[in-house]
């Protein structure tokens, strides 16, 4: 027992010594700002990969830190792939996950307005409504949700229009959080050849 008793000590002693020299690294912070996710959407959409051959759609966070407001979107992204997508694979006129599988999220940690309204800390789906000149941009109080499945327009704290601009050909579809000043930035949406600016600024 006194053996023991002893080697415990010295074991305890000596693991004392060892960390206070070898201190435990403190967890990696998050990461503040950017795009991550699959390195293939990436290379797909600056042109490294020219052709996409990938079935799937990979999933991917946006996420920036403005002001004291904590952004954080999750989304999968799909790829146009030579298929017609306005009209056509998204249809017209009704409700789309904006994204594949499960509902794309976006996470404010603090209040913010779009558009005039007022949106509460939290986590929402993101839909949208395409049109073919104008869309509706919504978010939703159920953000645990499969496509449309459960969609719930009475469930919506946000329904806005907004008007998509041309851009050049984006493959694969792909979400930004992009800060306009100390306090407000927009969400951007960019697939094909369409994008949406959904401008916020934080609430005092």
């Amino acid at each position: 027992m006194y053996t023991m008793s002893l080697r415990l000590f010295v074991c305890s002693v000596l693991f004392g010594a060892f960390s206070a020299c070898n201190p435990v690294p403190a967890p990696a912070t998050h990461a503040q700002h950017g795009t991550h996710g699959s390195g293939y959407v990436d290379s797909v959409n600056n042109g490294s990969i020219t052709a996409d051959t990938l079935k799937g759609s990979p999933a991917r966070v946006s996420m920036a830190t403005i002001g004291d407001n904590h952004i954080h979107i999750t989304y999968h992204s799909p790829g146009v792939k030579g298929r017609v997508i306005w009209g056509g694979l998204v249809p017209y006129n009704q409700v789309w996950v904006t994204g594949a599988h499960s509902a794309t999220t976006v996470s404010f940690s603090h209040p913010v307005t779009i558009a005039g309204n007022k949106v509460d800390a939290g986590t929402y789906a993101v839909f949208t409504i395409p049109g073919e000149t104008t869309w509706k941009f919504l978010l939703n109080k159920n953000h645990r949700q499969h496509l449309t499945d459960e969609y719930n327009a009475g469930e919506d704290v946000l329904n806005i229009p907004v008007t998509p601009e041309t851009v050049a050909l984006t493959p694969r579809l792909t979400y930004a959080v992009q800060q306009d000043d100390e306090q407000s930035g927009s969400i951007i949406i960019t697939w094909e050849k369409k994008q949406l600016h959904i401008p916020f600024t934080n609430m005092p």
